[in-house]
C-alpha cells in the first residue's frame, strides 16, 4: 500500500518539475556575429539598458556591468552619466569619444510573445482513509485519480543585445535575442547574464577569455 502512495507522489513530482522546467528557462536564441569582424576584444564598454523605468534601466546597467568587470572589462553604466534620461544618439557618441569607450553593450525589450504548451493527461494512484463500523476501524481503499489534460498560456519577455564596436566607425558585431518567462524576476538578472550573455561574447572574442573574479 506505501508503494502505491509513493508512486502516486512520484508520479506528481514528476509532471510538476516538467511544468516548471518548461515555464523558468530563459534562451538565447537569433545569435549572430559579423563573420568580417577580427581585431582584438573590446576593453571599455559602455553600457545602455533601453527602458523607461529608471530602476529597471540601473538593474540591467548594473548586471552587466558587474558581469563585464569580472572578465577584466572596464564598463560603465550610462545612468552614471546621465541619471535623468537616456541619451540620445549624439549624447551617445559624444560619451563614447570623451570617456574612450571601444564598444558599446545596448539591451532593449522587445514586443512580448505567447507560449502556449499542451500538457497531457495522466493518472495517479490515490489513497482513500474510510470509518470501518463494523469492525469500528479504519480502512484504506486505493483508486486512480484521473487528471486532464490542459492547455497553459505563457507570457515570453524577450529582450534585444547588441554589442556595437567604436574604433574607426560604428559597427554592430554581434546580437542575440533571448527570451524568457514572464515571471523572470530583475533580481536574476546578474545569473542570467552570467549565464546567457557572458559565455557568448567570450565564444566570440568580443571579450577575452579570463579567469572569473
Amino acid at each position: 500500500m506505501k508503494q502505491f502512495k509513493k508512486i502516486s507522489i512520484a508520479a506528481a513530482l514528476y509532471f510538476f518539475m516538467i511544468f516548471i522546467e518548461s515555464c523558468s528557462t530563459s534562451v538565447l536564441v537569433d545569435v549572430w556575429q559579423d563573420p568580417t569582424y577580427h581585431e582584438s576584444p573590446l576593453k571599455k564598454i559602455f553600457v545602455i539598458a533601453i527602458r523607461r523605468d529608471p530602476v529597471k534601466r540601473r538593474i540591467w546597467e548594473d548586471a552587466f556591468v558587474i558581469e563585464l568587470s569580472r572578465y577584466g572589462v572596464l564598463a560603465e553604466s550610462s545612468y552614471h552619466i546621465f541619471p535623468d534620461a537616456l541619451p540620445d544618439t549624439n549624447q551617445i557618441i559624444q560619451t563614447v569619444q570623451e570617456k574612450g569607450f571601444d564598444g558599446i553593450l545596448i539591451t532593449r525589450l522587445l514586443r512580448d510573445e505567447t507560449k502556449t504548451q499542451y500538457n497531457q493527461s495522466y493518472v495517479t494512484r490515490e489513497q482513500t482513509t474510510r470509518y470501518n463500523v463494523f469492525r469500528k476501524d479504519y480502512d484504506n481503499y486505493y483508486h486512480d485519480v484521473e487528471h486532464p489534460a490542459y492547455i497553459d498560456s505563457q507570457i515570453v519577455v524577450r529582450r534585444a543585445i547588441d554589442v556595437w564596436v567604436i574604433r574607426k566607425d560604428e559597427q554592430l558585431i554581434w546580437s542575440a535575442t533571448s527570451n524568457s518567462p514572464e515571471r523572470y524576476s530583475l533580481k536574476t538578472a546578474q545569473d542570467y547574464i552570467a549565464d546567457l550573455v557572458i559565455p557568448k561574447l567570450v565564444k566570440s572574442a568580443i571579450i577575452e577569455t579570463i579567469s572569473r573574479k
